[in-house]
Parts: C-alpha cells; structure tokens; sequence
C-alpha cells in the first residue's frame, strides 16, 4: 500500500527530509502545506470529495471523477485544476488526472498561541 502524508511543515523541515533522503534515509511520500489555513484552503471539501473518489483507482478523466462525486463537470474541473496546481494530484502523459496513492495520512499540530 502507498500512503501519502499531508502535513504542515516549515521550510526547515522540508529541507531536512529531503537531505536525509538524499542520504538514503526513506521518508516515505509527503505533501506539505506551510500552513494550516493553507491546508485547509487547498483541501476544501469537495476537493476531499474528489480526492477519496480518486484515491487508489488509477488515471481517471475529470468527467469520471465528475460522475462518481455526482457534480457538474464544469466545477470538479476547476477543483482538479486547483489540486494540480498544488501538487497534490498529477496529470499523465495521456492527459487523465491521477493520485497515486492508496491511503492518504494527515500529520498536523494544532499548539497553543
């Protein structure tokens, strides 16, 4: 199984996985958000909708993706481009969308101000 983990990381942080994977260390796969306000904009709930349609099935077209979250094409096109844009789903040579993972982990602190 391929599980992904959506955090929120500093800049720091990213840097210290990506030097200790350069290392050989595996860090398993990682998107990160600078913030949680970020997180959350990015990850509003219909993109949610269309990630869990999306998670585990493959390359699908945006219209499928439409079909299964039951909405207008129109409107799941721009959430997918919104995702694309952020890195959190990839388009393949073919031109259909993809999220390459099986399971999805969200990894964030919430601390006290």
């Amino acid at each position: 199984m391929t599980t992904v983990t959506l955090s929120v990381a500093s800049r720091e942080d990213v840097t210290r996985r990506a030097l200790a994977a350069f290392g050989g260390e595996a860090q398993g796969a990682h998107i990160s958000f600078a913030s949680v306000e970020l997180l959350w904009q990015t990850l509003t709930k219909k993109r949610w909708e269309i990630l869990k349609v999306m998670t585990g099935q493959g390359p699908l077209r945006i219209r499928e993706i439409a079909r299964r979250v039951d909405r207008d094409v129109k409107a799941v096109h721009g959430d997918v481009h919104a995702l694309l844009e952020a890195g959190v789903i990839d388009r393949t040579d073919e031109g259909l969308v993809v999220f390459p993972y099986d399971a999805v982990h969200v990894d964030f602190m919430l601390k006290a101000a």
